[in-house]
């Protein structure tokens, strides 16, 4: 990038980091559960300090900065009410006479499915930029790969909240895991976190489809047989030879 396209991104950066600093105190007040608040932002913390870190070496694009904020600041709601608690029906209500769940003949709390929906919509691109950049992956790697991610990060996910809810327990572990009563509950969340990043690399192939001139050839070569001879045991039997 130029001079002056560096000086707009770090710009850009620093607006969304000043507005999210600002939201993450707004939320940080008077949450409803303060341990559960603290739990849910671990996770957070951890993902904005390694943005800053690496922001320098590795800046990302305004797109993918701001696909993240946006996740960022939906999980911060959560956090503040606890993801079964938002109350998204009263703030509806309020504006339409009527609650968002009876629209729609909902009968539990689905903020946190959205939140998991969005996800696999809003990160599976940064992830994409990633994969892009420094493993140079091109065609359908390069929308296969940030899905496999996306849907393999969302398993692990839950099983990081199954494995906190064992370990508070109680109402902590409860309000954590925010099932629900749904025993499947979590299958849902890792299915509408691989439809959101369907949904993501499905537009972003569209997209470059369209603007990609050798869009089918890279696609085509990124399928073709790059090795005919075959890895494993005969891999480490060459191995063993070079090593001698």
């Amino acid at each position: 990038m130029s001079e002056s396209s560096t000086r707009g991104h770090t710009r850009y950066l620093l607006l969304l980091g000043a507005i999210f600093a600002i939201l993450w105190v707004a939320l940080a007040i008077a949450p409803h559960d303060r341990k559960d608040w603290a739990l849910e932002n671990l996770l957070a913390v951890i993902l904005v300090v390694a943005l800053a870190l690496t922001a320098k070496n590795f800046p990302f694009s305004k797109i993918s900065y701001t696909l993240l904020f946006l996740f960022l600041c939906l999980h911060e709601v959560g956090a503040h009410y606890t993801y079964a608690e938002v109350p998204y029906d009263q703030w509806f209500n309020a504006v339409f006479g009527r609650t968002f769940n009876s629209v729609l003949g909902w009968e539990r709390n689905h903020f946190d499915r959205l939140v998991h929906f969005c996800y696999g919509l809003l990160l599976a691109y940064p992830i994409r930029e990633m994969f892009h950049r420094v493993a140079a992956v091109r065609g359908f790697w390069g929308y296969f790969l940030p899905l496999d991610v996306t849907m393999s990060t969302s398993m692990l996910f839950e099983l990081f909240e199954w494995a906190a809810a064992e370990f508070f327990g109680g109402d902590l572990g409860v309000a954590y895991l925010g099932t629900q009563g749904d025993v499947w509950d979590a299958h849902k969340d890792m299915a509408l976190a691989s439809l959101g990043a369907v949904i993501a690399m499905t537009v972003t192939a569209c997209i470059n489809l369209y603007l990609q001139r050798d869009f089918a050839h890279e696609w085509a070569e990124s399928l073709r047989i790059k090795n005919r001879s075959p890895l494993g045991e005969e891999e480490i039997k060459r191995m063993l030879r070079d090593k001698k």
